[in-house]
């Protein structure tokens, strides 16, 4: 027994040297580089990176090139911290709306997800926040880009979204002769925090919920109220207790003040949020998260993609009305995070909204730190390390070509992606 312990440390000893000997150090130069924590730009920066993280930041004037170093010159581009999407279904497919999904089961959800992830990767979005997947299809896909398996971003997941019976998260697509209840749909706040406790059991990192009916789902109004106050309140006291946050999937009025009044800490989409909800948002800390680029591909696109006639109207109904919202909410101060529902949209397109968050009310660089430092804060602890490029954070690190604060659009055309330190796009770059 003693020889085998001898022999097990030896081994681990030898992993660590070999560890060591492959730590590398890369000077990363370029024209400029936007700070979104600051909330300007940096002319000729330097970066010092030490394996998956900055060691140092300046200017190439500044911070010489240690010896030694990899150097990595990204010429003309400007360069900005990894972005984040907080809004995302890496397990769906943009075609599989309406009774295409009839078919689709959390095996073909997590082969999906892979191939997603990557699309997603090479779009500059180093890291995202999955809300809601299916048999805990996203809870696999996590796991297997941690473990290195898979090519993909950092990944923060929900698992199956908790909805009430018949609601947007429930399957309301098959008649009852062939009755099937999504896994995570409940009704009353016991059964709510005994999903929480479930939901965490099998590898959740947050929560999300569906407080209101929705566009995509069958036979609900898009603004009716599906979860209680009572129940609300239980879902997120259980999950704070447990450490976890809480997205809440919310077009109507009253089911976003509700949600609010409830201490969830973001409401998804928040389409109809009139100034009250606006006021409570600012008061209890709540971020909005609305996803104001989708409507163009729903529209142009859905009908094609399976998406159901009543879904499509519901979105003439409400898409215009969400764009109106997001720019009342921008003005009165509300906190806004970055989420576009990837996946309802083919993924890889995720900057597409940068544009219109301009085009509705934010700056450039506010539409920039929607999708790095704010994002990162409403992360809460999962989010330290991200969303910025500093000593000690994670060297997730872009760049685009020109200057995105002079044209946001060039966010949609991403030329060098590196995550943890490793360039899956760009010069440098690791092979698929």
């Amino acid at each position: 027994m003693k020889q085998a312990a001898a022999l097990a440390v030896a081994a681990v000893a030898g992993l660590a040297a070999a560890g060591a000997a492959r730590a590398e150090t890369v000077y990363l130069t370029a024209a400029r580089m936007i700070d979104p924590v600051a909330g300007k730009t940096v002319e000729r920066p330097a970066v010092v990176i030490e394996n998956d993280r900055v060691k140092a930041v300046g200017t190439t004037a500044s911070l010489p090139a240690p010896a030694g170093a990899r150097l990595v010159d990204l010429g003309a581009q400007t360069i900005l911290p990894g972005l984040i999407d907080m809004h995302v279904h890496m397990t769906a497919r943009a075609d599989q709306g309406g009774y295409n999904s009839v078919s689709v089961i959390p095996v073909n959800e997590a082969i999906s997800g892979v191939a997603n992830a990557w699309k997603t990767l090479q779009a500059g979005f180093t890291t995202v926040r999955n809300v809601g997947a299916g048999g805990f299809s996203d809870v696999a896909l996590r796991d297997s880009i941690n473990a290195g398996e898979t090519i993909g971003p950092r990944m923060f997941v929900a698992g199956p979204a908790l909805g009430a019976t018949g609601g947007h998260c429930d399957d309301n697509l098959l008649p009852y002769g062939v009755y099937h209840k999504v896994e995570s749909v409940a009704d009353g706040p016991w059964e709510f925090r005994a999903k929480v406790r479930q939901v965490r059991k099998f590898g959740a990192d947050l929560i999300k919920i569906c407080a209101s009916g929705g566009v995509l789902s069958k036979g609900d109004s898009v603004g009716a109220q599906q979860i209680s106050l009572e129940e609300m309140t239980a879902i997120v006291t259980e999950a704070h207790a447990l450490g976890m946050k809480v997205a809440a999937h919310a077009h109507g009025t009253e089911a976003i003040k509700d949600a609010i009044r409830a201490g969830v800490d973001t409401i998804e989409h928040a389409s109809l949020a009139d100034e009250e909800a606006f006021k409570l948002a600012k008061a209890k800390g709540a971020a909005f998260d609305m996803d104001i680029y989708n409507d163009d591909f729903i529209l142009n696109e859905g009908a094609k993609n399976g998406i159901l006639p009543e879904s499509l109207e519901k979105e003439r109904m409400i898409g215009l009305k969400q764009r109106q919202t997001f720019q009342a909410a921008q003005r009165a101060g509300v906190t806004m995070t970055f989420g576009t529902d990837a996946g309802v949209y083919p993924h890889g397109d995720n900057g597409r909204q940068f544009a219109k968050e301009v085009q509705w009310g934010m700056t450039p660089m506010q539409a920039i730190q929607s999708a790095t430092v704010t994002a990162a804060q409403r992360l809460g602890d999962l989010g330290k390390g991200l969303g910025e490029i500093a000593p000690g954070a994670y060297a997730d690190i872009i760049a685009v070509d020109g200057d995105p604060l002079a044209d946001v659009s060039r966010l949609e055309h991403v030329a060098f992606v590196m995550k943890g330190g490793v360039v899956y796009k760009g010069p440098g770059a690791i092979s698929r």
